[in-house]
């Protein structure tokens, strides 16, 4: 009887280049369907990617770099150890906190993002620590 491999469990780098994809995809407004359809693939193989449970070929980094129309560097930024935390990559790439930072940028009215920036802060204020996601 054959002996079973062990489950293969993600590396950093394919972690943080899925991530990379996912951030960039969103920023270009693309879902995981229209992006899997431009690169010949299924939306649950991006899935896979995106959550890095499968390691990209460098031709298939090549055409999502180039469909998403950023330097192939830029999907592996943050995973050099010696480079400073991504942790603003790391929030943006959860869709609601994208989602928010978007619609923030869009509003023009100085006064109305201060008070939007007090309310989120007193909220997350009457979260208590433990019940955070995260911590």
């Amino acid at each position: 009887m054959p002996i079973k491999k062990p489950a293969r469990t993600p590396s950093l780098i394919d972690v943080t280049v899925g991530r990379n994809v996912r951030i960039w995809r969103m920023t270009k407004g693309l879902s995981q369907a229209q992006l899997a359809e431009r690169l010949g693939i299924t939306f649950q193989q991006l899935q896979k990617y995106e959550c890095g449970a499968n390691r990209m070929s460098t031709g298939r980094l090549v055409a999502t770099a180039t469909i998403l129309v950023v330097p192939i560097s830029t999907l592996f930024e943050g995973t050099n150890a010696a480079e400073p935390s991504r942790s603003l990559l790391a929030l943006v790439s959860d869709s609601r906190s994208f989602r928010l930072a978007h619609a923030f940028a869009a509003i023009t009215d100085n006064r109305c993002r201060v008070s939007l920036v007090n309310m989120v802060e007193k909220i997350a204020d009457a979260v208590p620590r433990s019940q955070r996601r995260g911590r």
